[in-house]
């Protein structure tokens, strides 16, 4: 047996293992079709269905393939196999999680028939000075740390505002919310300015969690029974504790500050932690986690700056998958094609979590052959490796799923005289 074919069925039944721990309380057909999805996706680097069907080998027509890759979709997202991934990501979790929620875009400038298809801001070609709007969903992500602190999604959402029914996307936050305080009974969020509003205060209050959230520039906060603005606390001060951060790819000397406020959403308080040093006008995070010495202000920063994470996240989904490249029209299958997206980055984080010396991982870095050593978001090689063993395998994986039959006795005649 060659060693090339050795490594694919290796792999193979790594990813079989994987999908059938999601799939363990659904049909059969359904565990066929989500083996299908997450052997296609990984083996092609796409969640177009023409190129998954190309990945799986059939006998059958492309055309009838697609078709029944579409009807599977059309059912969207079973409950059970939801419970059964959050199940699973609950182990791989640390016992004090970070959570980052994020909002991002698919954009479908040229898309005419997709259903309640918006206008959303396209974050890609946007700059501080100039917004560039398009035709496009919104997706707002919940993505929590695992051990090996790399990000996998415990919320995925793509929602329109030209949905029927639509209520807003602040709601659609407040579901992320919700089920991560539902799934880790405490955690930490951490949120970018975009979520600096009363609402998300007061929401994180309601289901007691520790929160780490950047602040506009435009904020007050009450400081000595005065309200202040935030910016003037910021130019008051000056950074004492000196630690090193990791920041848009380089590791950074950060200077940090802070001093106990209160905010306009609840008069509790909180603690304004003040980081110099790395942009231009010092960053100013707003947190409830309890501040008793300086290494309990480098974790909070340090909390704050490990959401670049799930901006990678995005963008690998974005390259690796070619997620704004979908074909299917209805918004309940576009969810679902983006869940088992997300099952295939949840693949890449299992694969990620073994350790250096395991022999599958080291096939797989190996074929992505990289360039450097060593990186701090790996998903990228490990997503290339995967791809590159599975091109060698001359069939999918709907043999693993024959039907055994019960083996019938010859039929017998007795002859009677």
């Amino acid at each position: 047996m060659l060693n090339s074919t050795t490594n694919t069925y290796t792999l193979k039944r790594e990813i079989l293992t994987f999908s059938n721990k999601i799939s363990k309380h659904l049909s059969k057909p359904d565990k066929k079709f989500s083996a299908d999805m997450i052997y296609g996706m990984l083996a092609s680097k796409s969640c177009m269905l023409t190129d998954i069907v190309e990945q799986l080998h059939e006998n059958t027509k492309k055309i009838n393939s697609v078709e029944r890759l579409s009807r599977h979709l059309e059912k969207g997202i079973s409950q059970k196999a939801t419970v059964s991934y959050l199940q699973t990501i609950k182990k791989w979790v640390p016992d004090e999680p970070v959570i980052h929620i994020d909002d991002s875009d698919v954009t479908k400038p040229d898309g005419y028939k997709f259903e309640a298809l918006g206008i959303v801001r396209d974050g890609s070609e946007s700059t501080s000075t100039k917004n560039v709007y398009k035709k496009g969903y919104h997706v707002t992500e919940a993505c929590v740390l695992t051990k090996s602190n790399h990000p996998v999604s415990i919320f995925s959402r793509i929602h329109s505002s030209s949905e029927k029914d639509y209520k807003s996307a602040n709601a659609i936050t407040f579901e992320a919310m919700e089920q991560g305080a539902a799934l880790f009974e405490k955690a930490t969020f951490a949120m970018d300015r975009g979520y600096d509003d009363n609402k998300m205060f007061l929401k994180m209050e309601e289901l007691k969690q520790d929160y780490v959230i950047r602040l506009k520039s435009n904020r007050k906060l009450l400081y000595h029974n005065k309200w202040t603005m935030a910016t003037e606390l910021r130019n008051r001060r000056k950074g004492k504790v000196k630690t090193s951060v990791y920041y848009k790819g380089k590791e950074h000397e950060a200077y940090l500050s802070h001093v106990k406020v209160q905010i306009t959403a609840s008069r509790k308080d909180i603690y304004l932690v003040l980081v110099y040093g790395i942009t231009e006008h010092p960053m100013m995070l707003a947190t409830n986690k309890e501040i008793k010495s300086k290494e309990d202000v480098i974790k909070v920063a340090r909390i704050y700056f490990s959401r670049w994470k799930i901006e990678e996240y995005f963008r690998c989904k974005k390259q690796m998958f070619q997620f704004e490249n979908f074909r299917v029209r209805k918004l309940v299958s576009i969810n679902a094609l983006n869940f088992y997206i997300t099952l295939c980055m949840a693949f890449l984080a299992h694969i990620s979590m073994k350790p250096e010396t395991n022999a599958l991982k080291v096939l797989i870095i190996q074929k992505a052959d990289p360039i450097k050593e060593k990186v701090y978001f790996c998903y990228y090689r490990l997503a290339k490796g995967i791809s590159g063993i599975l091109s060698y395998a001359k069939e999918g994986v709907r043999l693993w799923f024959r039907t055994k039959r019960p083996a019938y006795r010859q039929l017998c005649l007795k002859l009677t005289v």
